[in-house]
């Protein structure tokens, strides 16, 4: 376990009214003492990119795009990126964090918050802990390999429970407990990653643990007791790319090859099988506020569901791009998009270039 107190390194400077406040862009590191300002005229950084930006890539900071996105209690906005690290907005400052140990070109995968307030990030060097002053790391002193994490799940007792590409592991805190999923394997299962690798995990109302595998079907957990759901009894596909409880208590499930359905607990719908919407490769799955599911079909745009209808939102509705890898609505009821080009919003009626609704990300 490394601690690590962070402190703040003036990488740009922006002058920008946001209500009453003056805007900023720095670099943060735990190396310095103190955070400086500067009175230079604004820096653009000139990156190198995969992909295009035509939108808004947080001032150069995210070469590619957004991989995960989360806004904290206290109102911070945390971007995950998929090989620039971790990038925050306190309401002030929009800063690249910086931890010793833990390399600047790492892929966040998933953040989660608990009831404390703590926010955990899974990443590609293993797991990091936020307490709102100090950055903690935890890796393989506490029994965690060279292993990357892509599911985080906090159980009704305050367990994390990790999905990574070693298998499940508990963390209470302290070290990493190995949890063994049973040895049955879904007919030609086919991994892509790795086949014990488990992409999300989902902690339902009634205390059920849900394990969303790279190849090998969903298990669920209850009472000590597993059940293993593959295509052999009604899921769509066994490569489960993403889960998500809604309010109603229907579990959705989204797919590398079989699109997304929905689980009662008794029968499944399958809307991608039966034709009402396109692609097959689905995952991002996000309830907002107001009871509307969001989803991702890869290469087709962004889906919304209202409990009706299905909307499909692409490039010509303003989206920067019709490959999305992050969904979030914040606190103002901004629906936010993260693609390989950019960040866009949704304000209700159209989307939009962020830049246009947060002054902020220019």
């Amino acid at each position: 376990m490394v601690k690590l107190k962070a402190k703040g390194l003036v990488f740009i400077l922006l002058t920008i009214p946001v209500s009453s406040c003056t805007s900023q862009v720095i670099e943060n590191s735990v190396i310095t003492t103190k955070e400086n300002e500067v009175s230079t005229p604004t820096l653009i950084l000139n990156r190198s990119s995969t992909f295009p930006q035509i939108h808004t890539n947080l001032n150069g900071m995210v070469r590619e795009f957004v991989r995960t996105m989360h806004q904290d209690k206290k109102g911070n906005y945390w971007f995950g990126t998929n090989g620039d690290g971790l990038i925050r907005y306190d309401g002030q400052i929009l800063e690249k964090i910086t931890i010793a140990g833990i390399n600047e070109s790492s892929r966040v995968l998933e953040i989660i918050e608990d009831s404390a307030g703590n926010l955990w990030f899974g990443t590609s060097e293993g797991l990091i802990k936020y307490d709102g002053e100090d950055f903690t790391t935890f890796s393989i002193k506490e029994g965690l390999q060279n292993e990357e994490i892509w599911g985080l799940a906090i159980d009704k007792s305050g367990l994390i429970w990790v999905g990574s590409t070693g298998g499940v592991k508990q963390f209470d805190g302290e070290k990493f407990i190995p949890f063994s999923l049973p040895d049955s394997k879904a007919e030609n299962a086919k991994p892509m990653l790795s086949d014990k690798l488990v992409f999300k995990i989902l902690n339902d109302r009634n205390g059920t643990m849900w394990f969303a595998t790279d190849g090998n079907g969903i298990f669920k957990y209850n009472n000590g007791k597993f059940s293993h759901l593959t295509t052999k009894n009604g899921l769509v596909d066994n490569n489960t790319a993403d889960i998500l409880e809604d309010s109603q208590g229907n579990i959705w499930i989204g797919t590398f090859y079989g699109g997304v359905s929905k689980f009662d607990g008794k029968k499944y719908t399958n809307y991608t099988k039966d034709e009402i919407i396109e692609g097959e490769e689905t995952y991002n799955l996000y309830e907002d506020s107001q009871g509307n599911i969001w989803f991702t079909a890869e290469g087709y745009g962004v889906y919304r569901y209202d409990g009706n209808n299905f909307k499909l939102f692409t490039t010509k509705d303003g989206l920067t791009s019709n490959i999305t890898q992050s969904i979030l609505e914040d606190k103002k009821g901004q629906v936010w998009f993260g693609s390989w080009q950019g960040l866009c919003i949704f304000d209700g009626e159209k989307i939009m270039d962020a830049i246009h609704k947060e002054p902020w990300t220019n």
